[in-house]
């Protein structure tokens, strides 16, 4: 793929594309990424995904950006760069992004504690198990905005576990997209904390309560806020909490029984407006809209002359902010990383079950979207497909095939 193909075939007109280069001439074998897709030709022969979608950049220039395989399972459509993805959780580095500019700003500090906004978790308490009965203590000391971004606040999601707390928040209202962030946020501040603040690394709602916290400070809805200070600066026009009707032809769909289990699947709707804006995996977004969003991080908060966020304080986000005595026993999580701001970061080069550098960042999507930033290597990949099951499968297949082809 030569530079004028990308410019031209990448996206949608909206949405500019980034420059392209040979493989070659960044520092790619063409011969190895032949086997990326390869092997992802063979995963839909298999009947393992429906399609996919991966980008390769290097060197602030595209490497690599193909599609493989159909938009849906039993649609004749095929996958196309400019397919419209559900992208869940990589929602949450966009959020917490939003959340370090309004700290830049001198609008929030980060010790600052969570009931300063939301003045409902002043009352939150921590649940505790006891001989088959949930006990509720005090917090040792509030939550603050770092724990929120770390995931070390106390708060849980329902998907994570099946203990006392886990489960009150299955059988809360919590997953409907007809409530307002305003009113999430009330509800889990009403349910216990899962442990004291932090002393543990629990994946949650801390994002979504996030996105509250930027609507209450900045005075905006969390899309309008997003909108104005990072996708619109970013040209990103076709990420947001909803799909325009026009471009119903174009969103990806899974199979709708997962093809190892047999469990039924289930996304949302990307053309349905929900009430709720969830900054912890709403956004609904494109290949290269995500593209540009990774670029301006391994730029250091700049794109095209644009900056969103200080070089420092990016460097703070992708360091890593627990201490050794914050319990993390995750496979979100793996060996040889730990936690920032919005992101994982690889802290070791060796440990984990696949290639990369100390220093690396990334984070994924439930639905099998991943992305990652190699700043070591000046690289970066966006990954993207709908198939919930396969989603660790491929996350460890995208990181080995990309490795392998780096000279």
């Amino acid at each position: 793929m030569n530079a004028q193909t990308a410019a031209k075939t990448a996206t949608s007109p909206q949405t500019p594309a980034l420059p392209a280069a040979r493989p070659e001439a960044l520092g790619l074998s063409s011969n190895r990424l032949q086997k990326i897709s390869d092997a992802f030709r063979r995963e839909i022969d298999k009947g393992t995904v429906p399609g996919v979608t991966a980008l390769i950049a290097r060197r602030g220039q595209i490497g690599y950006f193909e599609a493989f395989g159909r938009q849906a399972p039993n649609a004749t459509t095929p996958m196309a760069r400019d397919s419209l993805f559900r992208i869940f959780s990589m929602t949450k580095p966009i959020v917490s992004l939003g959340i370090m500019q309004l700290v830049e700003d001198g609008h929030i500090l980060l010790n600052d504690p969570l009931s300063k906004y939301i003045p409902a978790f002043a009352d939150t308490k921590v649940g505790i198990e006891r001989n088959g009965a949930l006990e509720l203590a005090l917090p040792v000391r509030p939550i603050t905005i770092q724990d929120l971004l770390r995931h070390t606040s106390g708060l849980s999601y329902e998907i994570t576990g099946n203990g006392m707390v886990q489960r009150m928040y299955q059988k809360s209202n919590l997953r409907s997209r007809d409530i307002t962030n305003e009113e999430h946020a009330r509800i889990v501040a009403g349910l216990p904390l899962i442990c004291q603040p932090g002393a543990e690394w629990n994946y949650s709602r801390s994002t979504d309560i996030l996105g509250r916290v930027i609507e209450v400070v900045s005075g905006k809805s969390l899309g309008a806020y997003l909108t104005d200070n990072i996708l619109a600066p970013l040209q990103m026009a076709e990420t947001g909490f909803h799909a325009a009707t026009e471009n119903k032809s174009r969103i990806t769909h899974p199979f709708p029984t997962d093809p190892w289990t047999g469990d039924k699947v289930a996304l949302f709707d990307p053309l349905e407006i929900p009430k709720m804006e969830s900054g912890g995996g709403g956004l609904v977004s494109t290949t290269m809209d995500y593209a540009r969003f990774c670029q301006m991080l391994l730029n250091g908060g700049t794109l095209d002359g644009t900056r969103v966020i200080g070089n420092r304080t990016l460097h703070f986000m992708a360091s890593n902010h627990l201490a050794p005595n914050v319990k993390l026993e995750t496979h979100l999580v793996p060996p040889g990383h730990s936690f920032g701001l919005g992101f994982a970061v690889r802290t070791d080069d060796g440990m984990a079950p696949y290639a990369g550098s100390t220093g690396q960042f990334f984070w994924s999507g439930v639905a099998g979207t991943f992305f990652w930033i190699d700043p070591k290597e000046e690289l970066f990949t966006v990954f993207m497909s709908q198939g919930p099951g396969q989603r660790e499968y491929f996350r460890t297949l995208i990181r080995s095939l990309v490795y392998a082809a780096v000279e």
